[in-house]
């Protein structure tokens, strides 16, 4: 079993991003919005920071308290698409319950939607367009998979978890690469089942550790989405000891798809950064 290690795959990311951005001369910006003090996002957040400044971008984190109204945010994001110095928007999920998050995402203008869950890019994804911008996860998983020299053509997906952010992004990248694919989840039967069938297995439902080696056909390929806390410990959607016993490929927690997707949304705003500095000739 190997195991594809998320840290150095997004080390390398960023060290060409940062090439990238100094041969340019320019400084692509990242702004991002956050309502409420969820621990789990500050930390997310300050991580995302971190790591483009690393690769020479500026990240401004936009706090907003967490009663702000849905009017207050709203304008903060449009504030954000009329500022030409700012390049690309994420607004950081979950915001507060009161908030209409939907609407949120599409106030992001589509050219600076790195985080990709807008309509307009997420419609570009599900109708086999590639010129759009794809959310991270996804794309992080599809590096991932990619990393491994595989020939992903023919083989059979099978994802846990149909989510926005994840799930069926990730269904969508995969039948362009000439993947077969199934989306599993809370009301499948037969999961155990299904999963075994899979030459590539994505994880990414929440439930640490449910996945475990009866469930994993010899020698696939298997990526773990999932990022739990038990007992003080951060695991994922895998059991990664019975899955090692198994997988060809077996991703880690952490150290893998959450690296992953800070460096792809990096990659995003670079992406979104070349494209506006092109429009603007």
């Amino acid at each position: 079993m190997q195991i594809i290690d998320g840290r150095k795959l997004a080390a390398d990311i960023r060290t060409r991003l940062k090439e990238k951005i100094a041969a340019d001369g320019g400084t692509p910006h990242l702004a991002v919005v956050l309502a409420g003090d969820d621990e789990a996002s500050l930390i997310y957040d300050r991580n995302k920071k971190k790591a483009a400044e690393e690769a020479g971008m500026i990240c401004v984190i936009h706090h907003l308290s967490a009663d702000v109204s849905q009017e207050e945010i709203t304008g903060l994001v449009e504030k954000l698409n009329n500022d030409r110095e700012v390049t690309g928007i994420i607004v950081q999920m979950p915001l507060p319950k009161h908030l209409d998050s939907f609407a949120v995402l599409r106030h992001i203008s589509p050219e600076k939607d790195v985080d990709g869950f807008g309509v307009y890019n997420s419609g570009l994804l599900a109708t086999n367009r590639r010129d759009g911008l794809i959310p991270a996860t996804p794309k992080g998983i599809l590096y991932m998979l990619q990393s491994t020299g595989e020939n992903l053509s023919g083989k059979h997906a099978v994802i846990i978890g149909r989510s926005n952010i994840v799930g069926r992004p990730l269904a969508s990248l995969l039948l362009q690469y000439d993947c077969t694919v199934t989306v599993t989840h809370s009301r499948t039967r037969n999961l155990a089942e299904l999963a075994r069938q899979a030459d590539i297995l994505v994880a990414a439902c929440g439930k640490p550790k449910i996945v475990k080696k009866d469930w994993i056909k010899p020698g696939a390929i298997v990526i773990d989405v999932g990022i739990n806390r038990v007992d003080g410990r951060l695991c994922g959607d895998v059991d990664f000891g019975e899955a090692a016993e198994k997988a060809a490929y077996l991703t880690p927690v952490p150290g893998g798809v959450g690296v992953m997707t800070v460096a792809m949304l990096l990659e995003n705003v670079w992406e979104a950064y070349v494209k506006q500095k092109k429009k603007d000739l």
